[in-house]
């Protein structure tokens, strides 16, 4: 499963979206999270299909939020699944085995659900307090991380607030990797916030 997702959001990148993903490729992110929820369906596919060619190119995954239809269409490796999108049992039945699900969970009861409607993997979060939900969920925890992890079987990927400074927490409360939006879209080095957090 995923060690180190980058989860786009173009508005915030210091440098252009398309060379923040690659440098981060380059410094060890194993999974891209494409994820520009304002882009309709022509835009979204052409920027997917440019993330699709680099992530191929760094045996990276690619991840495509909420859009099953354009996820399918470039190939992508999972479509990542919100609250207001289908189930993930929905899904399954439109890709067969063909995408991984991911699905976002802000609460024990969701993790549950997720596992048993058939999701691959979880995104738990936010862990810590992050701008992009404040005001809509409050932070998980790491304590509350720790429990969850040890209540499903679905592997989970901690997001919200990851820094270089506390993703090892994240990690040592039963994460299998960390994914994170400002660490990189924010760099002026991708590349080197990806080393430090897979260091």
């Amino acid at each position: 499963m995923f060690k180190l997702m980058v989860v786009t959001d173009r508005l915030r990148c210091a440098l252009p979206l398309i060379e923040t993903v690659r440098l981060a490729l380059e410094g060890g992110a194993d999974a891209v999270q494409l994820r520009e929820r304002d882009l309709e369906g022509k835009e979204l596919f052409d920027l997917a299909t440019k993330l699709r060619e680099i992530t191929r190119a760094a045996n990276a995954a690619l991840v495509v939020n909420h859009r099953v239809d354009v996820a399918l269409a470039v190939e992508a490796d999972a479509v990542h699944l919100g609250w207001k999108s289908l189930s993930p049992q929905e899904v399954r039945e439109l890709v067969a085995r063909k995408l991984k699900i991911g699905v976002s969970c802000h609460s024990i009861e969701q993790l549950r659900r997720a596992e048993m409607t058939g999701a691959t993997y979880s995104l738990v979060g936010p862990i810590f307090p992050t701008p992009s939900k404040e005001g809509l969920v409050l932070p998980v925890g790491l304590e509350s991380l720790a429990q969850w992890t040890r209540a499903t079987r679905l592997p989970v990927v901690g997001i919200g607030g990851i820094t270089t400074e506390n993703f090892r927490q994240v990690l040592d409360a039963g994460a299998c990797g960390v994914a994170a939006i400002t660490a990189f879209m924010s760099a002026k080095d991708p590349a080197a916030a990806a080393r430090a957090l897979r260091a």
